[in-house]
């Protein structure tokens, strides 16, 4: 991605409101809405296309705005905070559930002065309620940042699925962490009745977005596969659901003894799952993960596998517009976040090479190292829309995804005098 001012837009011309043409205040699920917090400055975009600008005011030291990945989970044209005394929040649109909105004030100064949230000019907060709906993402950074068209052949590409083929595939679907109940995506078709030596094809109405998060695995998803592995092996791990329970662990000790594996140290290291992948004839295990939501509820899980998974990922945010389902033609626009990885961090995930948000081949380079199962990705092609959106992350699923969110990434800035990580 190559690295641009924010289109020249200067201080004064943030103080101001501009307000969207109505075609644009329409198309709400493809707005996109990014604050930087060195800036105090608000930018709507459609694709890459300033709709509105505005300055705001975000949280003071000690109450700071978090930076991140979000998307508008509430709107309420009236609410009262539940966290200081009632305090009035007009034209609130909740992007965490733990109190950080978007909201009208009457004190807006060109500096930090809110207690978490996003204070707008009670004009342009009516205008941006007016704009959205449910699901908008709302980046917030420090630096600010702007969408630019990206095209890469490992992006998702849309396309209308035969009638005869099968919808859902045998892809592994897992629930994830909020929700424990997994269901298929019902697809909504108008079946054509082909003529004769004609091939069936299906319209697909227009479908929600839907939100994708490639990350990498943690210890949950290692746990679902010796489970499901084990099983698979005859090893009764008992019910597959990632947590280390003493039928699973016997299982797992049963599997160690039986292959000359240490029964000491640690429960699922390296050599343990090595050897269970191979036992299950299943390759090697994969490092990383591909989770699909619409409508703020999983509906995806699966593994993918990530190269040189030494090398971090970076913090990287695409969005879908223009989805021609039929022409299989979408146009993506890119964010590139910068995200500092501690020590720890880097350490716990077996990073050795950190990644640049600056650095523009970044995105490429990362989707070059990203495989994704051939029945995973049609089934996620089949539900491309106009709106959706893919996050990649060395830590995706931040401590605010929940019941009824979107995928939810925290970023952190990186220290003066550190390396980009």
């Amino acid at each position: 991605m190559v690295s641009r001012l924010i289109l020249g837009v200067s201080l004064s011309l943030l103080a101001a409101t501009a307000f969207t043409p109505p075609a644009l205040a329409n198309d709400g699920r493809t707005l996109q809405i990014i604050v930087s917090r060195d800036t105090q400055s608000l930018v709507v975009y459609n694709g890459d296309q300033v709709v509105a600008t505005s300055k705001v005011s975000t949280g003071k030291p000690g109450h700071s705005t978090p930076t991140g990945i979000f998307s508008i989970l509430e709107k309420k044209k009236y609410h009262e905070s539940n966290l200081y005394s009632n305090a009035p929040m007009p034209y609130m649109q909740r992007i965490t559930w733990s109190g950080v909105a978007l909201h009208e004030s009457n004190h807006v100064p060109n500096y930090p002065a809110s207690h978490g949230c996003v204070r707008m000019p009670g004009k342009f907060a009516k205008a941006l309620f007016q704009m959205t709906e449910r699901g908008a993402h709302v980046i917030i950074t420090d630096e600010p940042v702007v969408p630019v068209a990206f095209s890469h052949a490992n992006l998702f590409k849309p396309h209308n699925p035969l009638v005869e083929e099968q919808l859902m595939s045998d892809a592994e679907l897992r629930p994830t962490t909020p929700d424990p109940v997994l269901r298929p995506v019902e697809l909504a078709m108008n079946e054509v009745l082909p003529k004769i030596g004609a091939t069936a094809t299906a319209v697909i109405e227009e479908m929600p977005p839907i939100r994708i998060l490639i990350t990498r695995r943690g210890a949950r998803e290692a746990m679902i596969d010796a489970q499901t592995l084990l099983n698979a092996l005859g090893y009764a791990a008992g019910d597959v659901d990632g947590q280390a329970g003493s039928v699973t662990i016997a299982a797992i000790n049963a599997f160690k003894t039986a292959n000359n594996l240490p029964a000491k140290g640690e429960l699922l290291s390296s050599d343990f799952m090595a050897a269970l992948y191979k036992a299950a004839g299943k390759g090697t295990p994969p490092s990383g993960q591909i989770l699909v939501r619409q409508k703020f509820k999983p509906i995806i899980e699966a593994p993918v596998v990530i190269d040189q998974p030494e090398v971090a990922l970076g913090t990287l945010f695409f969005e879908a517009t223009d989805v021609m389902r039929t022409a299989g033609k979408v146009e993506w626009h890119a964010l590139s976040l910068d995200n500092h990885l501690s020590d720890q961090q880097m350490k716990r995930l077996g990073i050795t090479a950190g990644a640049d948000a600056k650095d523009p081949d970044l995105m490429s380079k990362t989707l070059d190292r990203i495989r994704i199962p051939d029945d995973v990705r049609r089934k996620i092609e089949t539900l491309l829309s106009d709106g959706s959106s893919l996050t990649i992350a060395d830590v995706g699923l931040g401590s605010e995804t929940g019941q009824g969110t979107d995928f939810i990434t925290l970023t952190k800035r990186t220290p003066k005098g550190k390396s980009k990580s």
